[in-house]
């Protein structure tokens, strides 16, 4: 999948004039790229729709329009999207009530290592974890993270027939696993060469 460059983008007054519309499409867009592992996890898979919106929406709240400013934020969210032989995700725990929060974020440690996803028929892709910067301490991690699954050409080749996809967490202290059901799995095929 290429990346994004300026040419892709809405200068600040188009995307004014767009932003409700083209917002609800991507909110739309958004709904089959989650992916609930149990109550309190959750993968956002990325793309560059995703990615356009979240540049745009930089752009607009920060009032960037120099072209240095531009390519930075583009710099920042294009190692997000996919580039045909993986998948990239924003892994985020939830969890509503902020004691029970910071006391789970306490036993997650390594929560984001024990991500995994997994086509049918194939070993367990367990992801490359925040390439950005490191997201926990020795007291706990973080409650989002940044993660990329590379599959091999034979497992990006089922998933594109149609191959029954798995995501899951494998974590002492958190084990869900869920089907990626029609809609998310088929978003997630066509990110793949």
């Amino acid at each position: 999948m290429p990346h994004l460059t300026p040419s892709d983008l809405y200068s600040l007054e188009q995307y004014a004039r767009v932003r409700n519309d083209f917002r609800a499409k991507v909110m739309e867009h958004k709904k089959h790229r989650r992916v609930a592992i149990g109550d309190h996890a959750a993968l956002y898979f990325e793309d560059a729709l995703t990615m356009q919106y979240q540049i745009q929406e930089m752009l607009r709240i920060e009032r960037i329009f120099e072209p240095e400013g531009i390519q930075e934020e583009l710099d920042v969210y294009n190692p997000l999207i996919p580039d045909g032989c993986n998948w990239k995700a924003t892994f985020m725990i939830e969890y509503s009530d902020v004691e029970e929060r910071r006391a789970a974020l306490a036993r997650l440690i390594g929560v984001e290592k024990a991500v995994y996803v997994q086509v049918d028929g194939f070993e367990r892709v367990h992801p490359i974890a925040n390439e950005d910067l490191e997201r926990e301490t020795e007291g706990k991690t973080a409650s989002v993270h940044f993660l990329r699954f590379e599959l091999t050409s034979v497992m990006a080749t089922a998933v594109k027939q149609g191959a029954k996809v798995l995501a899951g967490i494998d974590h002492p202290q958190y084990w869900a696993e869920v089907v990626v059901a029609g809609k998310v799995r088929d978003s997630l095929a066509a990110d793949l060469d």
